[in-house]
């Protein structure tokens, strides 16, 4: 599946203040992308761009040509903190697949298939809300990727999350980028992005100053602020 971002001119605007860009782009993503930068480098607001969920100011956000809000069903987002229906797990990763018109047997197939992948099939007819943070984590990833999306949006996922289940959630992400789903991560956890990224997007005042392979990025930054951030600037 291709999945290539287009931003040209790309900005947004708030308040009267400049947050993202301008942003000029154009990059064909595979595997996990990083995307990281100090608070208040504008990680979500980017990653909201790119999935069309906010509407930039100026210039355009397309993928493989299409504008990016009208392209979401192919794309699946999992926010750092996770919104639930009141409705039992499986039915919270039916609920996508309803609103798209699957059938009702071929729903099932794929729900079920999905709550192995993230590790909740035992949870299945189980209240959304009787699970552990890192469990309804699992959940709405579950959700983002019961559609077979192209691209994989994660704003901090495990920011709130305990160790053990931080590294299984990983273990699944990694599993889910290696069946060719592009996946653009961001977080603060540079040993995270450093162990699961093939790439690192590096953002500073909304803009992005820094794109390069993982290791290359870790072992000698370029940019003036990426190397502030990894406390090499001397």
């Amino acid at each position: 599946m291709m999945a290539r971002l287009h931003m040209g001119g790309t900005t947004y605007s708030a308040g009267g203040k400049l947050r993202v860009g301008p942003i000029e782009l154009g990059h064909e993503f595979t595997g996990i992308t990083a995307i990281l930068g100090p608070n208040g480098a504008g990680k979500t607001l980017f990653l909201n761009l790119c999935h069309g969920l906010v509407e930039p100011t100026s210039g355009i956000v397309t993928w493989n040509g299409i504008d990016a809000a009208e392209g979401r069903r192919g794309r699946g987002f999992v926010f750092q903190n996770t919104a639930i229906m009141r409705r039992s797990v499986a039915d919270n990763l039916a609920f996508p697949l309803a609103a798209a018109g699957v059938r009702r047997r071929h729903r099932q197939k794929t729900v079920d298939r999905t709550l192995e992948t993230v590790h909740l099939f035992d949870r299945a007819d189980d209240p959304a809300a009787a699970l552990s943070g890192g469990e309804r984590q699992r959940m709405a990833l579950g959700r983002a990727i019961v559609s077979d999306p192209a691209v994989l949006f994660l704003d901090e996922p495990s920011a709130n999350l305990d160790p053990a289940s931080t590294a299984l959630l990983e273990e699944i992400v990694t599993r889910i980028s290696g069946k060719g789903v592009a996946v653009l991560w961001a977080t603060h956890d540079l040993r995270q992005a450093q162990d699961r990224s093939q790439h690192v997007l590096f953002l500073d005042r909304g803009r992005i100053a820094e794109s390069a392979a993982t290791d290359r990025f870790f072992s000698s930054p370029e940019s003036l602020p990426a190397r502030r951030y990894l406390g090499r600037d001397h």
